[in-house]
Parts: C-alpha cells; structure tokens; sequence
C-alpha cells in the first residue's frame, strides 16, 4: 500500500501534503508514546509527593491524548493515513521506551525532564520544517508546543533550587536524570 496521496488540501501539491503527513506521524508517534509514558508514571509514582505528581500528571495524558488525535485528523486531512498502532511506535521512534519503573515522584520528573526536552525539541523543529510550506498546520504545532513547553515547566519546578538550577542539569539519560533529581 502506497503512502502517497492522490489528493490534499487546497494551496498545497501532493508532495507537500505527503511531506508534512510524514513529519506528522512523527509527532503523532512521540505524542502516543508520551501519554502513554505519563500514564505509566501516573502509575508508578510513589514516596511524599505521590498526590501532587499523580493528579498533575493526569491532566497531561489528557492533552497529550488530544494533541494525538489532532495530528492524525490532519493527516487525514492532508490525504495520508494516520498509524497508530503500537507497533507503529516501535518501529519508527528515534528514541529509547521510558526506563524507570517504580521510583519516587522527584526521581521520575526527574526522567520526565529528559522526556520532555525531547518531546519539545522534535516539535520545535518540525515547527521550523512545516512553517515553510503550511501555516496552519504550523499553527496547530505551535500551539501544541505552548502547552507541552508549560507541562515541563510544571515539572522543571520541582526539578529546580531557589538559586535557578536545575537538579537534572547535565544528564545525559533518563536514569542519570532520576539519580540527580533523587
């Protein structure tokens, strides 16, 4: 089954449609991982501020589930085919599945950190990619990124002292991150 479309939305060629559609599911990939992570974390946070973390935690599976269905709308839209199967996931992500387990609150916003910097960084560049051939699905991205950029905030403010520094400053992994938040 052939991945290019046989039409698109009005203004852009076929081949702009597939190329946005392709930089889609890529975040459509990230952004089911990611609810999928947060829910995990939601699970599995435990220690003193198990309540704060797991009811904040929520609200971002929440959105994040959203911005997924978003993204695949528009890849419909476009005229492709949204995946979103598992294996899908798998077999196309850059990244590695989360690695903490049960751990205290502080130790997996510590690895949701690293989550994010990723999450965010890939978005901010296919921000950059799109913007060149559509603005409204720029727009959409953008709006998106607004809010995941507020949720790691949230999460950075647990992460950070009153002098401005980050506990997780410097980690390379979601591990080494958890270890520097704990």
């Amino acid at each position: 089954m052939s991945n290019s479309t046989s039409y698109t939305v009005p203004g852009l060629s076929t081949d702009e449609g597939d190329r946005i559609a392709a930089l889609l599911q890529d975040r459509l990939n990230a952004y089911n991982d990611l609810h999928l992570t947060l829910k995990h974390i939601h699970w599995n946070v435990v220690g003193p501020n198990f309540i704060a973390v797991h009811e904040m935690i929520d609200p971002q599976v929440e959105a994040v589930r959203g911005f997924a269905d978003d993204v695949a709308e528009r890849i419909a839209t476009l005229g492709s085919s949204a995946k979103g199967t598992p294996g899908t996931i798998v077999e196309q992500r850059s990244w590695d599945d989360y690695s903490i387990g049960r751990a205290t609150a502080i130790e997996h916003l510590g690895a949701l950190d690293l989550v994010y910097v990723g999450v965010i960084g890939d978005t901010r560049k296919a921000i950059d990619e799109i913007g060149k051939i559509d603005p409204i699905t720029e727009d959409m991205l953008i709006g998106q990124s607004a809010q995941l950029e507020l949720f790691h905030w949230f999460v950075r403010a647990h992460l950070e002292n009153s002098g401005g520094q980050l506990s997780t400053s410097g980690a390379s992994s979601e591990n080494e991150a958890a270890n520097n938040a704990g």
